[in-house]
């Protein structure tokens, strides 16, 4: 156990020095100039060669780099460009935002795809397992920008059931505010029992989770009902059915149990989906997250903004991935033991 941790641990430290380095000069070889934006519109030649020096822009690209390893090894993720603030604080700010809508939509994904999924294997063929199929195809193919814009536009515009933008209301949070515990708006107002900030938050957060986890739930849905009719084909499900066991416990306490290895494997590239789609829903729901801060540092050439928030995303789909391999390893014995069959 410890030997696969330690090589898992070793895995995510490598990629994520890869992708520090590949953003890092990505960030900098895009058109634009840092060191206006940091002085202002109306700058003088001598207030630009002080921006360069300030930035460390008048050294060499590799020099640059060095300098920013070695101060990413201290925990120094840069000034923005764009605010002047540490990167590390913008991130602090608005990380907690976009990790809770995620979180979220990955378990409107599992709560719905997996139960779908059995539904539709053990109804093979029939209209409810030819209507699954064809939703995970949707799901699959639907830009989540168009699909956040009709949802918009109907549960919003036509129906008035959710809010348009945001993350709370304004007025709740005046006289309601919520205390901050983990930076959750939804488990913060549950455990100190603001309801009123509760409920707004779930009202604000329904529609960019459904958008989020649409593409999500389609795939865990396909999955489940691969895995479920691969297992209902094992010799011991057979035996069971053989036996008079009910069909229930067959289905739920045998084979939803091994079917469900391969759907856990799925969470980690869900998780990883999701954080990238965030940039676009975030923008589309205003959404005060990582992702509408990456765009914003995008367009302004905020490069240390660029770099950080980019290591944030990294390190927490590595962080997820890396949970949900020890649960991989403790669900399936022959990870353990890797001679074993079956």
């Amino acid at each position: 156990m410890k030997k696969y941790i330690g090589k898992r641990l070793a895995f995510t430290l490598l990629v994520l020095f890869g992708v520090c380095t590949i953003t890092f000069f990505v960030s900098r070889i895009i058109p634009g100039d840092p060191a206006t934006m940091w002085v202002g519109p109306k700058h003088t030649q001598e207030q630009l060669d002080a921006a360069r020096k300030e930035l460390g822009l008048d050294q060499s690209l590799m020099i640059q780099y060095l300098n920013y390893l070695g101060n990413l090894l201290k925990g120094d993720l840069g000034v923005s460009i764009r605010t002047r603030q540490p990167v590390l604080d913008e991130v602090g700010r608005r990380y907690a935002a976009t990790f809770e809508l995620v979180t979220v939509s990955i378990i409107i994904a599992l709560a719905v795809g997996i139960p779908l999924g059995v539904i539709s294997a053990v109804r093979k063929d029939k209209p409810i397992d030819h209507a699954s199929r064809t939703f995970s195809i949707s799901g699959v193919a639907m830009p989540v920008f168009w699909l956040g814009l009709i949802l918009q536009m109907t549960l919003h515009g036509k129906l008035g059931w959710f809010p348009l933008q945001g993350r709370i209301s304004s007025m709740i949070s005046i006289d309601h505010p919520i205390t901050k515990i983990t930076g959750f708006y939804l488990f913060d107002s549950l455990v100190t029992g603001n309801w009123p900030a509760f409920i707004s938050s779930i009202k604000y957060m329904a529609l960019p989770a459904l958008t989020m986890s649409f593409a999500s739930l389609a795939v865990v849905t396909r999955i489940t009902r691969s895995s479920m009719l691969e297992v209902m084909r094992e010799d011991y499900v057979q035996t069971a059915t053989a036996y008079g066991v009910s069909r229930r416990t067959i289905l739920y306490k045998y084979a939803l149990k091994n079917a469900l290895i391969p759907t856990i494997t799925i969470i980690g590239l869900a998780y990883g989906l999701m954080l990238g789609g965030s940039v676009l829903v975030e923008s589309i729901f205003d959404w005060p997250g990582l992702g509408s801060y990456i765009v914003l540092s995008i367009t302004r050439n905020d490069f240390p903004g660029i770099v950080g928030s980019t290591l944030i995303f990294a390190a927490t789909y590595l962080t997820i991935n890396l949970i949900i391999d020890l649960i991989y390893f403790l669900v399936d014995p022959r990870i353990k033991h890797p001679g074993r069959k079956g």
